[in-house]
């Protein structure tokens, strides 16, 4: 039996490239359970919709499997078609467009077998019961047809010890174009010329401990679980040794979630002398007016960059999005950070029903004086959130599928939510990112200040174009 895996593309036209962390446990896994499977990496080859046809159409495989988040709803769904016009073998999709949506991605689609939050043993598990011609109900973890109804299997148990998980097998994908590409995803300012980047993602978590009414990820509701240092740091070392990796993304919905565990993370790094630069997402909190010395000494172990959300600057609308931090927190961290020489970057979502102009004025603001310019997006109820409930409730997503088809990047605005005309509301966000991009000096064009990109990257290309 012959497996092909595809790895999405969901912005086929960026010059971002993120290394595929999920998939890529997912398919070592698959490698290290003995079967026989190649990988169609859509991101890494950037093929036409003719030449990923002429693909499908000429590959020889009995199942295939393939997943993304569930912005990538529709092309999950035309895959899915395509590889039904050539070829009657099961399909199986998992991440949160199956976790979130199982039933109508089995209804709506040519989907055969959806995977429920966490794969790396259900997915071995699902392809010996189809090898073998095993009924699927004692695969954990699965939703499928069954009698022409959607069939739930009981619920997988979660890897409570990830550090049992075998470290990805990235030679399995096309590292010289993820190494090449991944570092765009780099923040700025960079830690040495941007052509001697050579940056990774790396998982440490999964799940998270909050619960935002905007958000969705498999894990969600689920417990939140850390690999331990030691077995981070083998990673790194590995993959430091291997393709001289010397930048890393930490790439999780939650890094540094309290001081002990960030002073662990100093201190390891130190130790061992890790010789990397990275980057990582903390909650907004965890730095107070008296933690300098922390954040130094994590300055000094290589972070140049520290994520955390402010989402809004309004205390009503941080309530709806239960995000459990203070305005105040979030100054106070951003001051912190700067002063000890950390990259801080944020961001906010615009949109939520109790917007105004005053609010969005409050939000972006905050983000003018504290020097940080955020990543702006506008509200994307996501299948699985409050938020998404709330939208069909008052009848604003009337046709689920739809509203499904339309999802993209959440700087596209999809879906209104508030009482404000989304031609004001546009308006006025790009008004004061424009004041912000001002103040800190960025080169950012009108079209730019949302979908920025890294405004460095554009001119570092631009000048490496004309060289050549």
């Amino acid at each position: 039996m012959k497996i092909l895996i595809i790895n999405i593309s969901l912005r086929p036209n960026s010059e971002k490239m993120m290394f595929p962390i999920g998939l890529g446990y997912i398919s070592t896994a698959i490698e290290k359970a003995g079967f026989n499977f190649e990988i169609f990496d859509l991101d890494a080859l950037r093929p036409s919709d003719l030449e990923i046809e002429e693909y499908i159409k000429k590959t020889d495989f009995d199942v295939a499997a393939f997943g993304c988040i569930v912005t990538g709803y529709k092309y999950v769904k035309k895959l899915a078609e395509l590889i039904k016009k050539y070829k009657n073998v099961p399909i199986i999709v998992g991440n949160s467009v199956a976790t979130s949506i199982p039933e109508l991605l089995l209804t709506k689609t040519k989907v055969d077998i959806a995977v429920m939050g966490e794969g790396d043993i259900t997915i071995i598990e699902l392809l010996k019961a189809i090898e073998n011609k095993n009924p699927l109900d004692d695969v954990k973890g699965i939703v499928f047809l069954k009698d022409n109804k959607v069939f739930f299997t009981p619920e997988r148990e979660l890897i409570l010890n990830l550090d049992e998980l075998p470290f990805i097998n990235y030679d399995l994908f096309d590292m010289e174009t993820y190494l090449a590409h991944c570092k765009f995803n780099v923040g700025e300012p960079y830690p040495m010329e941007f052509d001697l980047l050579k940056a990774l993602p790396i998982n440490t978590a999964r799940g998270c401990p909050n619960n935002c009414t905007f958000c969705y990820h498999v894990f969600k509701r689920k417990r939140y679980r850390i690999r331990s240092i030691e077995n981070i740091g083998r990673e790194i070392k590995h993959l430091k040794e291997k393709y001289g990796l010397n930048y890393i993304q930490f790439s999780d919905e939650l890094t540094l979630f309290s001081k002990e565990q960030a002073n662990k993370f100093a201190d390891y790094f130190l130790k061992e002398n890790l010789g990397v630069f990275w980057q990582a997402d903390c909650r907004a909190g965890l730095f107070g007016n008296t933690d300098l010395d922390l954040a130094l000494k994590l300055q000094k172990a290589g972070c140049v960059e520290l994520g955390y959300s402010l989402e809004s600057a309004d205390e009503e609308i941080l309530k709806a999005m239960d995000k459990k931090i203070t305005v105040q927190d979030f100054v106070i961290q951003t001051k912190i950070l700067q002063k000890a020489g950390i990259s801080t970057s944020t961001s906010v979502v615009i949109g939520y029903p109790q917007e105004t102009e005053e609010t969005i004025k409050k939000t972006l603001n905050c983000c003018l004086e504290n020097n940080i310019y955020p990543s702006t997006g506008y509200l994307l109820p996501q299948p699985g959130t409050p938020m998404y409930d709330y939208a069909r409730t008052e009848g604003i997503i009337k046709d689920e599928e739809e509203y499904l088809l339309k999802m993209g990047d959440r700087q596209d605005f999809t879906i209104n939510l508030t009482k404000m005309p989304q031609e004001r509301m546009e308006e006025l966000v790009k008004e004061y990112l424009k004041k912000i991009a001002e103040k800190m000096e960025l080169n950012l064009k009108e079209e730019s200040l949302i979908k920025t990109g890294h405004y460095r990257q554009k001119i570092f290309l631009e000048n490496k174009n004309e060289k050549s």
